[in-house]
């Protein structure tokens, strides 16, 4: 992170820049080595393919911007739809657009705005309000981190090399 990048934002901002580079660093890591000629393989029925599962966690880290710049998410009022890539270089470059993007954002966030309140929904139904920095910790850092791990298990059963992640992995001895 740069130094201006860090002066213009919050303490909390701050830190959580530290923490998104690292782990998308990582999660990029990850993502290089799923083959778009596996994206429709899946482990088992119940379980996501590999192709959505690169995906969600590419656009996880695009929902720091919906996160920090505004208070509701109203699943009623949501017009979404998954990105669909063709290729691993799409979902790379997607990918790169979602990390860029929550850097802008989290690089403009004061300390007071992290804990304003967040609030999911659908309609008239309420999932959850709680401060927009706890929504950062759980439903978007938690979350991608989670992911990613299925992501590695992905990867070790279709035989392609599992990178460093916290650690040296069976693959890669040094970081």
């Amino acid at each position: 992170m740069s130094e201006g990048t860090a002066m213009a934002a919050g303490r909390l901002a701050s830190a959580f820049l530290a923490e998104l580079e690292n782990e998308a660093k990582v999660a990029r890591q990850c993502l290089e080595r799923v083959p778009a000629d596996k994206f429709d393989w899946t482990p088992h029925e119940k379980s996501m393919t590999f192709g959505r599962l690169a995906v969600h966690v590419a656009e996880m880290f695009g929902w720091t911007k919906m996160t920090l710049t505004s208070d509701v998410l109203d699943f009623a009022e949501a017009d979404w739809k998954a990105f669909e890539p063709a290729t691993t270089e799409e979902l790379l470059a997607y990918f790169d657009e979602q990390v860029a993007s929550a850097k802008e954002v989290l690089a403009n966030t004061s300390d007071e705005t992290f804990m304003t309140d967040w609030t999911m929904r659908n309609g008239e139904q309420v999932y959850f309000t709680m401060p927009k920095v706890a929504v950062m910790r759980t439903f978007v850092m938690n979350h991608i981190i989670h992911h990613r791990g299925q992501l590695s298990v992905y990867l070790r059963l279709n035989d392609i090399p599992v990178p460093s992640i916290y650690g040296p992995s069976a693959d890669e001895g040094q970081m």
